[in-house]
């Protein structure tokens, strides 16, 4: 990987995942970014799957966006196909939740 090449994926993990800000950017324009992209993907997620959303209500954002900080969108993916992948990480969590409620592996 060239340096430059390198330098790039430094700032896409600054703006998509919550990396940190590499040397020569201000951190307060990257993190201003990052939430402005953040903020996008979520406006997209709720316009699109109305239904998450609505279920979700207050939880809608913190959930999506702690999904989105550890899930980029992958060059290529639709929109459909991440949020998809999206409500099955939230099931998985709710099935994750009820075994630690009930204290033994649901299956």
């Amino acid at each position: 990987m060239t340096d430059l090449a390198a330098r790039q994926a430094e700032l896409v993990r600054a703006l998509l995942a919550d990396g940190p800000v590499p040397a020569g950017f201000d951190p307060d324009r990257v993190r201003a970014e990052a939430a402005a992209l953040l903020a996008k993907r979520r406006g997209v997620a709720a316009r699109l799957r109305p239904d998450l959303a609505a279920t979700l209500g207050d939880r809608f954002r913190p959930l999506f966006d702690t999904w989105a900080r550890e899930n980029p969108r992958r060059a290529g993916e639709s929109f459909r196909a991440d949020l998809d992948a999206f409500a099955r990480w939230l099931q998985e969590r709710e099935r994750q939740e009820r075994e630690r409620r009930s204290g033994h592996r649901l299956d």
